[in-house]
């Protein structure tokens, strides 16, 4: 039987990284010596008996490095590829946990095609005594090879998980099942002897979005005021005079933030800031109650702020009608 071909593109994190030893599994940054995408897949001969995995230099770098110039760049990639080559049954991104929830939903909300498109990574280095990123590696590139991960937008596999990018966030600094769907949960399992699926997302994802970023070189500026007891006006007053186009709360839950960041935020919607109301809880829906709807502020449903801010970017990439973004936050 003809094994599936599978692409695996690097843009480092810890899964590429190299430490001192064995042991050395919390400080290995301090070396700054990673692998691109063809060392990687040649230090797992393994990934041959899985599928034929073609991999692609890109990046080699913290995750923390990573942003919009890259997402845009890695979106390129992967749609000249899949136009290019219709073999290929999916994508594999190997990707710093620090920020891949991120790239993971900004792929799942623009992406255009049909393969799967699977982010992992690794919470000890390549170096690192049981290391998890040959076994994460492995099973991305299953989950991509399989029919059933098609129409699910981006996914996240880790620790034999597979999660959708729109609702998976890292939960531990360096435990093994950092990644996890608070409110939902996994959507399957990369077992020993299959891929098991138990559950679709509904929510609206690639390639079925209306998101186009085709030749956008920057995202309008949205920003993330975290709150907290006696937080005042200064974070959102900076964020407005910097250009923000878009401001989301991360706040006290169920949504709420401090009497002087009512004063500021509405004083930046006053300026045609669109502020979106999020919770920094991680679990549970923000609703529009009578003092939200009262100061004009849309909410952010329960994405977590780091991913809200990216809805909102791409929403404003199509309009400033505060009644089609909160459209596009219910169906996101």
């Amino acid at each position: 039987m003809m094994k599936k071909r599978v692409v695996l593109i690097g843009t480092g994190g810890t899964i590429a990284s190299m430490g001192t030893g064995p042991f050395d599994i919390l400080d290995y940054g301090a070396r700054g010596l990673l692998l691109d995408a063809a060392e990687l897949v040649a230090r797992v001969p393994e990934l041959a008996e899985v599928a034929e995995v073609v991999p692609v230099p890109f990046r080699a770098v913290p995750s923390t490095q990573l942003g919009y110039a890259d997402w845009r760049e890695l979106h390129r990639i992967i749609h000249q590829m899949a136009a290019e080559d219709d073999g290929i049954a999916g994508f594999v991104v190997t990707h710093g946990t620090s920020s891949m929830e991120e790239t993971a939903y900004f792929l799942s909300l623009t992406m255009k095609i049909h393969q799967p498109v699977v982010l992992t990574g690794a919470q000890r280095p390549a170096t690192a005594i049981s290391g998890d990123g040959p076994i994460n590696m492995a099973n991305a590139v299953r989950v991509a090879a399989s029919e059933e991960a098609r129409g699910m937008g981006a996914l996240v596999l880790m620790n034999d998980e597979i999660q959708a990018a729109r609702d998976v966030t890292k939960t531990s600094t360096f435990r093994m099942q950092t990644f996890r769907t608070a409110d939902f949960g996994v959507l399957g399992q990369a077992d020993g002897d299959r891929v098991v699926f138990y559950r679709r997302p509904v929510r609206r994802a690639g390639p079925d979005t209306e998101f186009d970023i085709t030749g956008l070189e920057t995202l309008p500026r949205v920003d993330v005021a975290y709150v907290h007891c006696d937080a005042d006006g200064a974070a959102v007053d900076a964020f407005v005079a910097a250009g923000a186009k878009g401001i989301v709360t991360a706040g006290f839950a169920p949504g709420f933030v401090t009497p002087a960041m009512v004063t500021a935020l509405e004083a930046a919607r006053a300026k045609g800031v669109v502020v979106a109301m999020g919770c920094r809880a991680g679990s549970g829906r923000v609703f529009r109650t009578t003092k939200i709807a009262k100061s004009d502020f849309i909410v952010a449903d329960n994405l977590t702020p780091q991913k809200a801010r990216i809805l909102l970017a791409l929403a404003l990439t199509r309009t400033t009608d505060q009644a089609e973004i909160t459209r596009m936050f219910e169906a996101y």
